[in-house]
């Protein structure tokens, strides 16, 4: 019975991912742009890890979960750019029905969790802006780590339930993929046996993981602008503000993406565009998202700072 999802439902061992052509002198200038971004993203995101890990001074909740939502990054790019970057020299581009199915798994739960650890962000400013006196006992690390622990567990148990309905379509020829990952849109359309259910169950369940995070951001920040604007000191409103600005703008580069798929029917998309979708919230957006916390953080900032010079043996 464990094997039946496998193998008893399609005609298809392997799929064909399309990528972005065949013509070798872009796929070798692709290549290498890809490759920059790739380790600029691993080097960013781990770096942060590492700061938040070996610094007392970010030992805060958070920093906690920049660290995990860094980590995270790591994980999510690392899934899909290093078979985004061998077909692009090879031109076997083929992958098996169990590994896009792994695939399509983990990119989908990884894009859940970040929805959920973004909302958890969200939370912590706005106990920090808007009942500060509470923070550090509503705030503490057991807190924390509930916080987190429930976000990796939902979103892998709510992608479990709908990449679980994958394997039971069917796909009887046509096996091309028209992007450069296993992706459940693309997946839907190749199915010879159309399932209304699991369309509807896909769009809901996507729908839930992404939206309601959203609409709790949006409140939270609605409540922090509220309580900033209560500020009488314009350099403590100016201080209050910074502490959001590096979150609000990585979730509006993350949501920016998604708002837009939703908004321009899957009819309407050329393959084009969706590919474009589809490199901003797996390639591009993992590689900003450090760039923008180290920019705008004058704590990692100093950190980094420190760290250089005690290894140059010069502090």
């Amino acid at each position: 019975m464990a094997q039946m999802p496998w193998t008893n439902h399609t005609s298809i061992t392997k799929f064909i991912l399309l990528g972005f052509g065949n013509r070798n002198e872009v796929q070798i200038l692709l290549f290498v742009v890809f490759l920059v971004i790739y380790i600029v993203t691993l080097a960013g995101n781990l770096l942060i890890v590492a700061l938040v890990v070996a610094d007392q001074h970010l030992h805060t909740p958070m920093y906690f979960f920049l660290g995990n939502l860094s980590f995270l990054e790591t994980c999510y790019t690392s899934v899909s750019v290093p078979r985004l970057l061998s077909g692009l020299l090879v031109e076997d581009r083929t992958i098996s029905f169990r590994d896009c199915i792994t695939q399509l798994f983990f990119l989908s739960a990884l894009a859940c969790i970040e929805c959920f650890l973004l909302a958890v962000m969200a939370y912590d400013r706005y106990l920090a802006i808007c009942n500060p006196l509470n923070y550090n006992v509503m705030m503490n690390l057991r807190v924390c780590l509930q916080m987190v622990s429930a976000s990796w567990i939902t979103g892998f148990s709510a992608t479990a339930l709908v990449v679980g309905m994958v394997p039971q379509l069917s796909f009887c020829s046509y096996n091309e993929i028209n992007n450069f990952f296993c992706d459940m849109e693309e997946l839907l359309k190749l199915s010879c046996t159309k399932s209304s259910l699991v369309e509807m169950i896909v769009l809901l369940s996507c729908s839930l993981v992404t939206l309601a995070p959203f609409l709790f951001i949006v409140v939270s920040y609605i409540h922090i602008l509220l309580a900033i604007l209560r500020i009488a000191s314009s350099a403590e409103r100016q201080k209050a503000f910074s502490t959001c600005a590096s979150h609000l703008l990585v979730v509006s580069l993350y949501y920016g993406t998604i708002i837009i798929m939703y908004v321009v029917p899957s009819a309407e998309r050329s393959p084009a565009f969706h590919k474009v979708l589809s490199l901003m919230y797996t390639v591009i957006t993992p590689m900003f998202n450090p760039i923008i916390y180290s920019l705008r953080n004058k704590e990692v900032k100093g950190t980094f700072r420190k760290v250089v010079l005690q290894s140059l043996g010069m502090a």
